[in-house]
């Protein structure tokens, strides 16, 4: 006599314990990857609730990126643009997922071996936190108690599902069979709401670190002083109207976002202090009022990624509200020798910058606005430094808690150690905007338009060249100062066929940029965007 599978299948006996071995497996897989999902959860709630500015999630995270080579990072960021942590935190659930279904394998094979692998998971999260600078006593305590949370949870589901397997003779063959029928019912009902009920926390999770801990609503509240110097008026025919051009203003949602925060921080306006340390005559501390109460001025200036490629778009133009950094600096006194300054984030993200660039007559700021808004949360609210002239990696610190005067030759900033130049000054650059490469345009005056940046020196010209022809001069737009970009268009006469297009910009100084083709690193690429035109008849 032949008995019908519980799954479905009419086999012999042999068989029918093939497919609860089958149905085993499967199902104590999805048990770990949902016990896995609810540790991480719970940590999150968690960590919401006690340490919302570290989290296991955010401490793994940043652990990781930290080891990540810059050629690793250069890759990411080049594929993905600034959708890169939202690939990294994908990718981290994926393998939290994979670990977390093997497991409920092992807890199914061996009691308890299940739940040591995701104990391992809360010991990686300690460690993590740890060496986070976010660190405090009640962070240290989230990953452990997750991790507990988790383990409990995977025994429960495994008992569960253990009750809907065969068991050994005991009773009718009948009996058998409707008792695991049961038993497998329960525990996919079990299974289900355990899913629902992490995913409706991790929702919960999400919208909640999301919020950045109600700093969103704090923000909001926030006025801005009126500024004692206002930025200078943008000249007329500064913008230059063609379709497809990017605004010579950057919108703050479009406003690119390149950094090594997981999960954006969030900063209490209220107790937000600025320590300026090191060798200086005189520390000292500011909290946002006594910045706010400054002398603050409003200007335009453009900064870039040193990951920027060229044609990239790692690259955005702002009116930036602030106090000149010369300024605090000039109230603490830095002492004979120093050369640099450390500035610190919330997170621990360090930039060291050239003192003399901070002290000299460029308006780099303390910035606490943008575009006429308080800074985004994503560009480092409440304050954040801006360095006309220097690439973001040695002087855009966002979420800004310290400044330490020192020396480049006693300490370094996050990416130099990492193969990065200690002195970041952005490389003459320009960018073919219009036409889109590829672009199959009409045959006559094809009207080309882009950018050009050299920050603090200024454009002097913008020249095109076809299929490595002559260069032909195109119209420069006005700056708004020399630390901005500028637009230029040109019109070209193209008959039908195929062409290579280049551009090349020269500053106000007369040097050119420099046409061979380098990478990013260490110190930021060079070489003269090139595009492909199509011109049909």
């Amino acid at each position: 006599m032949q008995e019908t599978a519980d799954d479905g299948a009419t086999s012999p006996g042999r068989s029918g314990t093939a497919g609860a071995a089958q149905f085993s497996r499967r199902w104590a897989a999805a048990s770990g990857a949902v016990a896995a999902g609810a540790a991480l959860v719970i940590g999150e709630l968690l960590a919401g609730l006690i340490s919302p500015s570290l989290s296991p999630l955010t401490a793994v995270g940043g652990a990781l990126i930290d080891a990540v080579p810059p050629g690793v990072k250069d890759w990411a960021i080049s594929l993905f643009g600034t959708a890169d942590k939202a690939v990294f935190v994908a990718g981290m659930l994926l393998v939290i997922a994979a670990v977390g279904a093997l497991a409920g394998i092992l807890e199914q094979r061996r009691r308890f071996a299940g739940a040591a692998v995701i104990g391992v998971f809360g010991l990686v999260g300690l460690t993590a936190v740890l060496t986070r600078a976010q660190l405090t006593p009640a962070a240290a305590v989230v990953p452990l108690v997750a991790a507990l949370a988790g383990a409990l949870l995977l025994g429960w589901l495994s008992r569960r599902l253990q009750e809907g397997l065969p068991a050994g003779a005991a009773g009718t063959e009948m009996s058998a069979r409707t008792a695991r029928t049961a038993g497998r019912r329960t525990f996919l009902q079990v299974l289900a709401a355990s899913a629902g009920a992490t995913a409706v926390g991790g929702i919960v999770a999400a919208v909640w670190r999301g919020a950045a801990a109600g700093i969103s609503t704090a923000r909001e509240k926030l006025t801005l002083p009126a500024p004692s110097s206002e930025a200078p008026a943008i000249p007329a025919g500064a913008e230059v109207s063609l379709d497809g051009m990017q605004p010579l203003v950057t919108p703050n949602r479009d406003f690119y976002r390149i950094d090594t925060a997981l999960i954006v921080p969030s900063l209490d306006p209220e107790s937000w202090v600025l320590r300026v340390t090191g060798m200086v005559e005189q520390e000292i501390e500011l909290n946002l009022a006594d910045l706010l109460s400054k002398s603050l001025i409003e200007r335009h200036v453009t900064i870039a990624c040193v990951s920027n490629v060229v044609g990239g778009d790692l690259i955005g133009n702002a009116r930036w509200l602030g106090w000149p950094v010369r300024e605090v600096l000039a109230i603490a006194r830095p002492q004979a020798g120093a050369d640099m300054v450390l500035s610190r984030s919330s997170d621990g993200w360090t930039a060291g910058t050239p003192l003399e660039v901070l002290t000299d007559d460029r308006d780099a700021l303390l910035a606490v606005g943008m575009n006429g808004d308080p800074l985004p949360l994503e560009h480092g609210f409440p304050v954040r430094m801006i360095v006309p002239g220097l690439y973001g990696y040695v002087s855009a610190t966002k979420w800004l808690t310290e400044l330490r005067v020192t020396r480049f030759a006693d300490d370094v900033g996050y990416w130099t150690p990492r193969g990065w130049s200690d002195r970041g000054p952005i490389k003459t650059s320009s960018r073919i905007d219009v036409p889109r490469t590829g672009r199959r345009v009409s045959a006559g005056t094809v009207m080309f338009g882009g950018v050009a940046w050299a920050q603090h020196t200024g454009i002097g010209k913008v020249e095109l060249r076809v299929n490595r022809g002559p260069w032909q001069a195109a119209r420069l737009a006005p700056g708004i100062s020399l630390d901005t970009w500028y637009q230029w268009q040109a019109g070209i006469e193209l008959a039908p066929g195929q062409y290579e297009v280049q551009v090349r910009a020269t500053d106000l100084n007369g040097e050119p940029q420099v046409e061979e083709r380098r990478p990013v690193a260490p110190d930021g690429a060079t070489g003269f965007h090139t595009i492909r035109v199509d011109v049909n008849p």
